[in-house]
């Protein structure tokens, strides 16, 4: 199976030394940009406000080479991140089904999830395994995030549309408004 492009767009606006992006980079795992402008045009940019879940329907794309893009940024600046970047880019957006985040930040959080956590379960979800644990190899909480949601992500990469994927969320996780 062809590996999937994988690239940040890194908003320098975390703690370098819990940034996730920064680790995958150096690893080789990510590309990192500065700017949205050398992110790539064609695949889907994962962003906790979009209205459309990632789904099987995504899988098309990605196989004929789109790439997967995260916004790293802080959460508590998410809003003006995806304002910043809005109209720069023709990816299209995605949110995640609810995963619960092991990183040491937000442990236990539901959809709380660090840039290496975001990338490799939509890996996992798109069917490319093997990519998504390479990825989470280098954090010592990495096994522990597969684990934590095995049951819903072999669910999710299962599912046969976004609507399934929707209500194998809500089979999972109760989804209760953040305010």
């Amino acid at each position: 199976m062809e590996e999937v492009p994988l690239h940040v767009i890194h908003l320098d606006q975390d703690d370098p030394r819990k940034c996730t992006a920064r680790k995958m980079h150096a690893n080789g795992l990510v590309e990192l940009h500065e700017s949205i402008a050398r992110a790539p045009k064609r695949g889907y940019l994962l962003d906790p406000k979009s209205t459309t879940i990632l789904g099987p329907e995504d899988r098309g794309l990605i196989s004929i080479g789109a790439a997967v893009v995260v916004l790293d940024c802080s959460w508590k600046r998410i809003d003006e991140s995806l304002e910043e970047i809005a109209g720069s880019t023709s990816l299209e957006g995605r949110i995640l089904p609810a995963l619960l985040a092991a990183n040491p930040v937000s442990w236990g959080r539901v959809g709380r999830l660090s840039s290496v956590e975001a990338i490799a379960a939509t890996l996992a979800i798109l069917g490319h395994d093997e990519q998504a644990s390479r990825v989470l190899e280098p954090f010592q909480f990495g096994q522990q995030f597969l684990d934590l949601n095995r049951e819903p992500l072999e669910a999710y990469a299962i599912a046969e549309s976004r609507d399934e994927v929707a209500a194998i969320q809500s089979e999972f996780f109760t989804m209760e408004s953040e305010s």
